[in-house]
């Protein structure tokens, strides 16, 4: 035979320990995880003081959250049947409250960041105020790291100090940031000294040409990672292309006013030359004129010389005069025309010089244009090295999108499973319901048996009774 009075007295050690204490909530996890998009059911169990209550209010709201600030109402559930969801959360929430086992269950369906906080079970009880009236528990939505975005802060020069971010927009656990190096080989290299990396910052100090490479920032948490690269390039303060542009125009505006100062002067030169030549070889004309008349000696030869002068024929001193005149002026022309060759030939030294000056120059800006050429082709070296990597990128990317395929499949595969195993649960509580169905027949039949025992029982007293009788 049981024993009720072990059981009766842990009962009311019980209910006076419940109303000692008052009015008990508790959450059945301190911490949730969950996937972004998955559905998700927080239970909360509370205890009152009294064991029947005309009253109950359940509560379910979330806490204001570090970004937006703003708290978040589910739903109140009142013990006389209605619920009332939130607007925000209509079709999306639901509360599920069993007061005989005295717990109440909030169902998330398809949840997102902005559920991702603490989430609070708060009950009301008329008279009963005394004890813990809430629990929280902490809903954690995961989310992999979104691709992170690389950038460059400050300038890539000789002597400079850079920073090179990282940040992913969204990841939850907040993702941790890694950045590594790579030269144009493609091989892992060291930081140079006092490089220091904190939150996906990565500074330089002093940056030179040995700074150059490929810079790789890896974002990750605990359920997937992601990556962003870039390649960066320290080049000398004069070396960019704005100040190699200035300089060039400057160099070829300067050439294009020397070619036009050169050909200015040499056009004069020839005007001078030309001019200088008329002077240097005179025309000279002479000319005879008929006699005029006779004159006092009875002599009628005359002789016209040019620059309208006459002097009179038949006379050996105008004869001597004319010859010694005509000598000095020979004597004039040579020593001009000397002169002119002289200043010629200085000009054209001077010509020569110019020449060669030019010459200098343009040797000059050949060099320039060659070391400027080289220079470009060194470019277009590491741009093609650039092209090369970028395709390798590529490929981890279509990697990462393999891999991310194949985690959906299994995610499909798993929610298959998910869907058997409550097919299997559902054909499991159908056979426990046949069970119950069947046992309840049994307990019919075994109450009928036990009323034909007793009507056979009462036959055998009759049947004694009545011997007894006879006797």
């Amino acid at each position: 035979m049981t024993n009720w009075k072990p059981m009766l007295c842990s009962l009311c050690l019980i209910s006076v320990m419940s109303a000692s204490f008052g009015l008990d909530v508790t959450m059945s996890q301190a911490t949730v995880e969950v996937a972004r998009g998955d559905d998700v059911t927080l239970t909360c169990n509370y205890k009152p003081k009294n064991q029947v209550n005309q009253l109950i209010v359940i509560t379910w709201t979330g806490d204001a959250d570090e970004v937006s600030g703003e708290k978040v109402l589910f739903g109140n559930y009142y013990s006389h049947g209605e619920i009332d969801i939130g607007p925000d959360y209509k079709g999306k929430a639901s509360i599920e409250t069993n007061l005989d086992a005295k717990t109440s269950k909030l169902t998330l369906k398809e949840v997102t960041l902005k559920e991702s906080r603490t989430i609070r079970c708060f009950i009301q009880i008329p008279g009963d105020i005394e004890g813990r009236q809430s629990d929280t528990t902490f809903l954690l939505v995961q989310v992999a790291p979104s691709q992170p975005v690389c950038k460059v802060v400050g300038t890539a020069e000789y002597g400079q100090n850079i920073n090179l971010t990282c940040v992913s927009k969204e990841g939850s656990p907040t993702p941790t940031y890694k950045w590594e190096r790579y030269d144009f080989q493609n091989i892992l290299q060291a930081f140079p000294l006092k490089t220091t990396e904190k939150d996906g910052v990565l500074s330089l100090v002093n940056v030179s040409m040995e700074t150059s490479g490929y810079y790789i920032c890896q974002s990750t948490n605990k359920v997937g990672s992601a990556k962003c690269n870039m390649t960066l390039t320290v080049m000398p303060p004069s070396m960019n292309f704005a100040t190699i542009g200035i300089v060039a125009g400057c160099i070829v505006g300067a050439i294009v006013l020397i070619i036009i100062i050169f050909c200015c002067c040499r056009r004069r030169k020839q005007k001078q030359k030309s001019k200088d030549y008329e002077m240097e070889n005179p025309d000279v004309e002479y000319h005879d004129k008929p006699p005029a008349e006779n004159n006092m000696d009875g002599n009628t030869d005359n002789m016209v010389i040019s620059e309208d002068r006459t002097y009179k024929t038949g006379s050996d001193d105008v004869r001597n005069h004319y010859d010694g005149r005509r000598g000095s002026r020979d004597d004039l022309n040579e020593g001009g025309r000397d002169d002119l060759r002289d200043r010629y030939d200085e000009r054209k030294g001077s010509r020569d010089d110019l020449r060669d000056r030019y010459d200098d120059r343009r040797d000059r800006y050949d060099d320039r244009r060659d070391r400027y050429d080289d220079r470009r082709d060194r470019y277009d070296d590491r741009r093609d090295r650039y092209d090369d990597r970028r395709g390798s990128r590529d490929d981890l990317r279509d990697r990462y999108d393999d891999r991310r395929d194949r985690y959906d499949e299994r995610r499909g595969s798993r929610d298959d499973l998910r869907d058997r195993y409550d097919e299997r649960r559902g054909s499991r509580d159908d056979l426990r319901d046949r069970y119950d169905e069947r046992r309840g027949s049994r307990d019919d039949l075994r109450d009928r048996y036990d009323e034909r025992r007793g009507s056979r029982d009462d036959l055998r007293d009759q049947y004694d009774e009545q011997r007894d009788r006879y006797r």
